[in-house]
């Protein structure tokens, strides 16, 4: 039985998807709960448009995060902390300081989840740092750490 399901269903499949399921769990457990109605052929083509529109959608967020991911590319982020005379920082620069520092670059919210940091900055000197943006783009930005003058 063709059943287009309202919610997602693990095993079975996404919202706003047709699936072949068997007319016992379809009977018995999807419909009952309201987590599918039968698959007319209006709501197979409202599957196939939401589909299109979701590639779309897709296509459009990797376009805009390539085109942050060069723009980044291009650009580099410094720092002026206190350090010893190692060069070894007093304090850290962390994935929330650098999309702090991003989002004024960038002009809007710069999201820290997509700096991949494995761990905080503690010395001087210049980092490349990878970037993981939306639409599985990957860039990478440099950010300079510099000493300040006490």
């Amino acid at each position: 039985m063709k059943v287009y399901l309202l919610k997602d269903v693990p095993g079975v499949g996404e919202a706003n998807q047709v699936v072949e399921v068997s007319a016992g769990h379809a009977r018995n457990y999807l419909l009952p709960r309201k987590l599918a109605v039968r698959a007319t052929d209006g709501q197979i083509k409202i599957a196939q448009q939401y589909a299109e529109n979701q590639s779309r959608r897709t296509e459009r967020e990797r376009a805009r995060a390539q085109q942050l991911a060069d723009t980044l590319a291009e650009t580099s982020i410094s720092f002026k902390v206190k350090a010893g005379e190692a060069g070894r920082l007093y304090g850290s620069i962390t994935s929330a300081d650098i999309a702090e520092r991003l989002s004024g670059v960038v002009g809007n919210e710069f999201d820290k989840r997509w700096i991949m940091l494995d761990r905080p900055i503690r010395e001087v000197g210049e980092h490349t740092i990878d970037l993981k943006l939306e639409g599985g783009v990957r860039g990478h930005i440099k950010v300079t750490v510099e000493p300040s003058e006490v």
